[in-house]
């Protein structure tokens, strides 16, 4: 397969196209660089400098590269963001892809999979999380790819453009080379955070509430390894290039794990005490998220290959310990 990756330069989309390529798959990165890194887009990869709400620069990349299919990560991801400036992540994220589909639709390139994400489904009615559970978002972010997942289900509807809607619940770990990893500025995910602490580059880790309706009143959330998930876009792409229908999925281990749990075990991997002081919540955060998919392991053939949080853990731990290095 020739894959656009757009986001190519950013914390998943880069292992995404690790993975393409490792498995021997083309590919093309188009990433404007606002929150990716230059330097993490694989040799072997086409890099292209640029906007996805550009539709000029689109269409010349497509028709250029005539790909078979696009995976669509470019977008505005922190939730904390998305709550103090809206304009910011309807302007960019539901402008964004509706350039980048009309752009599609033109030039003839049929194949979406759309990096979606858990917060469309808001405070969760059932554990786990099926696919056709309510989506009621309690932040802008999750809001936002809720409206771009619907955009795509109207552009299939009108263009017959084919689309795999992946949501994924908490990404975690790094490549096993320790070449690429997370690299978000500000940090805002649980498991770099807390090895920024382990690492001296942060006093302690804030938990932002413990009184949450869970076990030790921290919010829990369903981890996946980025690998596995990089793994799930190129299954989901197959599955689109070989005629599969348009669907949604849910990706995630199915087991869910606390802030102070995810702590603890971040102080075993580490050997280091990791303080933790608690904090007010945070706007927007559902008290537990946690997904069965049942449906991307039946329809995709899908099954994680590192669910142990600890092997997440480590493997980012070893990225961590090399920028203690620099």
């Amino acid at each position: 397969m020739k894959v656009l990756v757009t986001g190519g330069a950013g914390y998943i989309g880069s292992h995404a196209v690790y993975a393409l390529i490792e498995q021997g798959h083309e590919v093309v990165v188009v990433d404007n660089l606002v929150t990716g890194h230059r330097q993490d887009v694989h040799k072997d990869a086409t890099f292209y400098h640029g906007s996805i709400a550009d539709y000029r620069f689109m269409t010349e990349v497509l028709r250029k590269e005539k790909v078979d299919g696009v995976i669509h990560f470019a977008a505005y991801s922190l939730v904390g963001e998305s709550m103090t400036n809206p304009y910011k992540y309807y302007d960019n994220n539901m402008s964004g892809t509706n350039v980048l589909l009309k752009a599609m639709v033109d030039c003839g390139v049929n194949n979406i999979v759309f990096s979606s994400t858990a917060a469309t489904y808001g405070e969760a009615q059932n554990i786990p999380i099926l696919e056709t559970d309510p989506t009621n978002p309690t932040n802008v972010y999750g809001e936002t790819k809720l409206a771009m997942e619907r955009m795509i289900n109207w552009y299939h509807k009108a263009h017959g453009a084919n689309y795999v809607s992946l949501r994924y619940f908490n990404v975690a770990g790094a490549h096993p080379s320790g070449v690429i990893g997370e690299k978000h500025d500000p940090e805002t995910h649980l498991i770099p955070i807390i090895l920024q602490v382990a690492s001296g580059r942060r006093e302690a880790i804030n938990v932002f509430g413990d009184d949450y309706d869970t076990a030790d009143g921290t919010c829990i959330r369903d981890y996946i390894h980025v690998c596995d998930l990089a793994e799930a876009h190129i299954l989901a792409m197959q599955y689109l290039v070989n005629g599969g229908a348009s669907t949604i999925c849910n990706l995630g281990n199915g087991e869910g794990f606390s802030v102070l749990e995810m702590i603890e075990a971040a102080r075993e991997v580490t050997k280091h005490p990791i303080p933790a002081i608690i904090s007010p919540r945070r706007a927007g955060d559902p008290a537990k998220l946690i997904a069965s998919s049942a449906k991307a392991q039946e329809i995709l053939g899908w099954t994680p290959k590192h669910p142990a949080v600890k092997d997440m853990i480590a493997s980012a731990w070893a990225v961590e310990k090399q920028k203690m290095k620099q």
